[in-house]
């Protein structure tokens, strides 16, 4: 049951002042595209005083790390995937669970009925040819009724329930907000999963009912899991599921189809992932033919004398690191569409360096914004062997702050 519309009100507008990123206030209908502030995403590197650093010297720890950690200030579990249904016609899908502290531990209101520290925001995308639809959530909790990191591996198995509107356990793993759920089964180690949620009803009813499997390791991305995004060093801890296979259906204007394919599942969480000046991402994750995986990102400012911080995780299909690091990495815009009132590079070429390795990457459509409350770009594209032309795989390209 979802809580009262004054405290959704809240919630949203609670988050949007956190992270800056937002247009207009909310209302009752779904939020249109508004023009990016000034700032952009830069309120991610703000308002971090009393949240915990991420930082190098920690080390990941699984199965906690899977969960929440509410003593940072922004996290999130963010799924991708690019499918086919059963006409072999290409179809992408997203969705996310944010999680935003809305104040440092040492200020936490005691953890009654309606007090709050905690903000949740959920995003669900659907893709296929130029339709592109998108719904939203939020919710709210207080840190005291999660599973932290602290907790024993005793204490997770015996306590595998849903409580409140919006959360995470760590083992075994749910995800959840209101009824949209991604979860796994007890023992499953977090290797297979199950992913439902749904908006709308008849014809503009929209979600997808997926069965996931992990089908490779766990990567860590950076030293020690923690991801530089700075030449300054701040930064993430960050690690990904890129060997995901998947099988389901999808609903898409209230039209079932069956789909089966590949994902990607990304965890980070930092209390400042960006500094002042640095005002969004181009953030790639492709899945290339011959079974190797890459994660490459510019960040608009934050490197040497105010240019793009870079940086690029290459790895086979046995997880193992082939490439990792900004110095090699070259990430050029090609193209760009006119797309909900802004201009999106959708054509990129990418080039790593020591790797030998030149890649176009290409939107499959330039519809794909998110016009959510906090508004980007988030789409399926395709990838060519620059030299040739040739297709040799698949990805997601996120952009925010344009």
């Amino acid at each position: 049951m979802s809580f009262p519309r004054r405290f959704q009100t809240l919630a949203v507008l609670t988050f949007c002042l956190m992270l800056t990123a937002c247009g207009d206030a909310p209302s009752n209908e779904s939020p249109q595209p508004q023009p990016p502030p000034q700032d952009g995403f830069a309120g991610l590197g703000a308002h971090t005083e009393g949240f915990v650093q991420a930082d190098a010297s920690v080390s990941l720890v699984f199965p906690d790390d899977h969960g929440p950690h509410p003593n940072y200030r922004i996290e999130w579990w963010y799924l991708t995937a690019n499918l086919e249904d059963s006409q072999g016609e290409p179809l992408g899908l997203q969705w996310t669970l944010f999680r935003q502290a809305l104040m440092p531990p040492q200020k936490r209101p005691p953890p009654e009925p309606w007090s709050t520290d905690q903000v949740w925001m959920a995003h669900l995308g659907i893709s296929q040819h130029a339709t592109h639809v998108a719904a939203e959530r939020f919710a709210r909790s207080h840190s005291a009724q999660q599973y932290s990191q602290q907790r024993s591996q005793q204490r997770f198995q015996q306590q595998d329930q849903q409580q409140g509107q919006a959360g995470v356990v760590a083992a075994p793993f749910h995800a959840w907000i209101d009824d949209w759920s991604f979860r796994s089964p007890p023992d499953a180690n977090f290797e297979s999963f199950t992913l439902r949620a749904y908006s709308g009803e008849a014809d503009a009813r929209i979600g997808y009912d997926l069965t996931l499997r992990a089908e490779g390791p766990l990567v860590w991305h950076g030293e020690n899991g923690f991801n530089a995004k700075t030449i300054q060093g701040q930064g993430s801890h960050y690690y990904s599921q890129p060997f995901l296979r998947i099988e389901g259906s999808v609903t898409l204007n209230g039209e079932s189809r069956a789909v089966q394919g590949s994902g990607w599942l990304d965890r980070e969480w930092s209390s400042q992932l960006l500094t002042a000046e640095q005002t969004g991402w181009d953030w790639f994750s492709l899945h290339l033919n011959d079974g190797r995986k890459l994660m490459a990102y510019r960040l608009r400012g934050g490197g040497e004398n105010g240019t793009d911080y870079r940086f690029a995780h290459l790895f086979n299909a046995d997880g193992q690191t082939e490439l990792i690091g900004p110095d090699s990495v070259v990430l050029t815009p090609l193209a760009t569409e006119r797309v909900a009132e802004r201009d999106i590079p959708t054509r990129w070429q990418l080039t790593l360096q020591d790797a030998n390795l030149e890649l176009i990457i290409e939107a499959r459509h330039p519809n794909r914004w998110m016009p959510t409350t906090v508004p980007y770009w988030e789409g399926d594209v395709v990838v060519r062997n620059t030299p040739t032309q040739e297709q040799i795989g698949v990805g997601y390209l996120e952009m925010t702050g344009y």
